[in-house]
């Protein structure tokens, strides 16, 4: 079980997002007003608040939304879960179709750090049923994925 710690979009592609603390979800699609949502795999993505911390204590000035993540998430590591795993946050039905992506190297945190977590601990997600996500939800792995 997990706990949204932020909830973040970008209106435009290219830039880092920003925490708006809660969002709506809209089936097969993504969150809404975010620029990455669409008819694709990659929807929603979800990174581990853990992940986050511990790249933090490497000395990296992170804030929520930096690595281009919608839902930071404490206490689920989901690099560690198959594809196809689904997760439950009140309404909502989030399945993971993707772990990783290819990174920018350009991107402003590689550029300061030499390194970035998201193209190996990120995830990406399908929304299979819409509905609101806020900051302090609790976000499940549901057992019939």
């Amino acid at each position: 079980m997990g706990k949204v710690m932020a909830v973040c979009i970008s209106e435009v592609k290219g830039v880092q997002k920003r925490n708006v603390h809660q969002a709506k979800l809209i089936e097969d699609w993504g969150i809404e007003n975010d620029a990455h949502a669409g008819k694709w795999h990659r929807q929603v993505s979800l990174l581990s608040y853990n992940k986050i911390e511990d790249f933090k204590a490497k000395g990296a000035q992170v804030e929520d939304g930096d690595f281009g993540e919608n839902l930071v998430v404490e206490g689920i590591d989901f690099k560690s879960l198959p594809v196809g795993t689904r997760f439950g946050c009140g309404e909502v039905i989030l399945e993971m179709a993707q772990i990783g992506k290819e990174c920018h190297k350009g991107c402003k945190i590689y550029q300061v750090m030499g390194d970035c977590i998201m193209p190996r601990e990120g995830v990406f997600a399908r929304v299979i049923k819409g509905g609101v996500i806020k900051e302090g939800d609790e976000l499940t792995i549901l057992d019939d994925a």
